[in-house]
């Protein structure tokens, strides 16, 4: 079998696992549509990318289609950040301003009207024979990569920043699938992207059409995989999507709308004095989905107020803050001898966590070292 044959065959393989991905998000009942929509759209606009490696056995389109599809992957980037920001902000809508997005595609079709779309079909067939060599097309590449550059900076910034955010207001597992997926989401696309910067330099080069053809069935192998990946994770994660509000913010952004440290120094004091007497009494911290919402209602403290509180005057996330009295209520029972046939599962439950293995992370990182270890050098003897 020849590299072009593989090149077809996998070519159209990764195009119908994405077209049927996209049919299954596109139908799906769901609460997350935007997100959906957003995914399903991304993976349409790949799959009519890819399709170039089998249709023009079976189809020749006319040179404007053909054109309007080589341009369509400038709809790539803008789709997944959109997408980025859909799954972080639960409340995520399409506005005017994200009309912005447009502008790649839109440039690169101005750039192309002057020499392909204002010439006849014959010379706009030439052109496109040609497209790979031409100015506008070298010129349209670099523009490209300085705009998929553009977009993984505002990625990954978004991305750092939705982890502080579920840092500073909440501590339930579920609330940190979504940074998860994003997060693996992001490093899938970030090797997609080192490959297919690596193939362009093959294809340049003056290498074999046998070495680029390789460099295309290894970037295709991996979209071969990309797409059984995707699969997966819409198969065995069901539930994946939850997002934050995008009026949240971060605690910094927070107290610059308060008023001056001077003159909140005795009222920051007394709040502090609050909290803490609430969260030694009440133990809200037991709750293993507790938010900095539902401890803002429970304590009275205006849950802006309580977040500035805790990131910024006591320097330490919401999230290690609860842990760090689920792990004093951790150390308590595992040095009472009449506690002692409590099991590790039993205690990290009983105190607020869902898990062993973030007990175990936080219980090392507030004490230095394991709750096994702790319970044989400080159980008290009961003799």
């Amino acid at each position: 079998m020849s590299n072009p044959d593989i090149l077809g065959i996998l070519g159209f393989i990764i195009f119908l696992l994405f077209i049927l991905l996209a049919l299954f998000l596109l139908t799906v009942k769901t609460k997350n549509k935007m997100s959906n929509k957003l995914l399903a759209s991304f993976l349409i606009v790949t799959a009519i990318d890819i399709s170039a490696f089998f249709y023009y056995r079976y189809i020749e389109l006319p040179p404007v289609l053909e054109m309007l599809r080589i341009q369509l992957s400038n709809f790539k980037d803008p789709i997944l950040f959109l997408y980025f920001l859909s799954i972080i902000y639960a409340d995520f809508k399409l506005q005017r301003k994200h009309l912005v997005h447009l502008a790649p595609w839109a440039i690169s079709i101005i750039v192309l009207i002057p020499n392909f779309f204002m010439v006849d079909r014959t010379s706009q067939s030439l052109f496109l024979d040609a497209y790979w060599q031409t100015s506008e097309q070298k010129w349209l590449s670099i523009f490209g990569t300085t705009l998929e550059v553009v977009y993984i900076v505002a990625e990954l910034y978004y991305l750092f920043r939705y982890r502080k955010l579920l840092l500073e207001n909440f501590t339930g597992k579920a609330y940190f699938y979504n940074y998860r997926w994003i997060k693996q989401l992001m490093i899938f696309i970030l090797i997609a992207q080192l490959l297919t910067f690596i193939k362009g330099i093959v294809v340049k080069s003056d290498a074999s059409e046998k070495n680029a053809d390789l460099a295309f069935i290894i970037l295709l192998c991996y979209g071969l995989f990309f797409s059984f990946w995707l699969v997966w994770k819409a198969l065995h994660s069901p539930k994946l999507f939850r997002g934050i509000t995008v009026d949240l913010k971060l605690s910094k952004e927070l107290i610059n709308e308060r008023k001056s440290k001077e003159d909140l120094s005795k009222e920051t004091k007394q709040q502090i004095e609050v909290l803490k007497d609430f969260m030694v009494k009440k133990e809200p911290y037991l709750d293993p989905s507790l938010t900095v919402q539902k401890l803002s209602e429970q304590s009275g403290i205006p849950s802006k107020q309580l977040s500035v509180l805790i990131n910024q005057h006591l320097g330490q996330h919401f999230f290690d803050f609860v842990n760090g009295y689920r792990i004093d209520c951790a150390t308590k029972i595992l040095s009472d001898p009449t506690k002692k046939d409590l099991t590790i599962l039993e205690i990290l439950y009983e105190i607020g966590f869902n898990s062993k293995s973030s007990f175990n992370t936080a219980f090392k990182k507030h004490t230095g070292t394991t709750p096994t270890a702790y319970r044989k050098n400080n159980l008290v003897s009961d003799l």
